[in-house]
């Protein structure tokens, strides 16, 4: 246990910032997984707009910090390259 009243408050800001952390993390994998399902379907049109917003998912949690912004950029560049595979 802590012994400081600043260390006290470290664990319980440390608390809450993993939970929101979690809440986020569970979004940008539920959104990027949507965008995977639709790709595998092969419907162009349902995979374009999950593509849209398993993007948009990433970004946010690249700025949040929630996931680094390499990898967010490798998660982008692999989805964009499916949707490109799929439309050709």
């Amino acid at each position: 246990m802590p012994s400081h009243p600043s260390a006290e408050k470290r664990v319980r800001i440390t608390a809450k910032r993993t939970a929101v952390n979690k809440n986020r993390r569970s979004q940008l994998r539920s959104a990027v997984r949507k965008a995977e399902e639709a790709l595998a379907a092969g419907d162009k049109k349902a995979a374009t707009v999950a593509f849209k917003a398993g993007e948009k998912a990433i970004m946010k949690g690249v700025s949040k910090g929630v996931i680094h912004r390499n990898t967010g950029s490798r998660k982008v560049s692999r989805l964009a390259r499916r949707l490109k595979a799929l439309s050709n």
